[in-house]
């Protein structure tokens, strides 16, 4: 493992960027609909999620929703009634990523300049193929 030097200080790579451990909890594939969905509409139960993030699958939605209690960022509440009920609710630690979320929703109007950098990209790329082809 080399170590890097940050403000003068050794630090391991994989401690450079601050963020980066932030990035792998946060903004893993499904995380983030996950806990947007539980912070938009409250508490709910599993099949609510499911119906309204339509694109998960079953597996995959118990999969994150137990990572993320792990994490400390949803709870789960286990209802022993007949049937037994189990809901979901983001923690406090949880909407403490509202401020993140915000940010990140007031920067999507900078979506239409993605596009059309890379379509300006792709196109100078392919006029560079053609160019090499003659």
């Amino acid at each position: 493992m080399t170590e890097s030097t940050t403000r003068g200080v050794e630090v391991a790579p994989e401690n450079a960027c601050p963020i980066a451990p932030v990035v792998d909890i946060v903004f893993s594939r499904w995380t983030t609909p996950i806990l947007w969905t539980l912070n938009e509409y409250g508490r709910q139960r599993f099949v609510e999620l499911e119906r309204r993030i339509a694109t998960i699958t079953p597996k995959v939605l118990t999969q994150r929703l137990r990572q993320l209690e792990r994490d400390g960022l949803v709870v789960r509440t286990y209802h022993p009634e007949v049937p037994p009920r189990v809901e979901y609710e983001i923690s406090e630690l949880g909407r403490s990523l509202a401020p993140l979320f915000a940010a990140l929703s007031e920067w999507s109007v900078n979506l239409d300049r993605v596009e059309r950098a890379r379509e300006a990209y792709d196109a100078r790329e392919e006029e560079k193929d053609r160019a090499r082809r003659r």
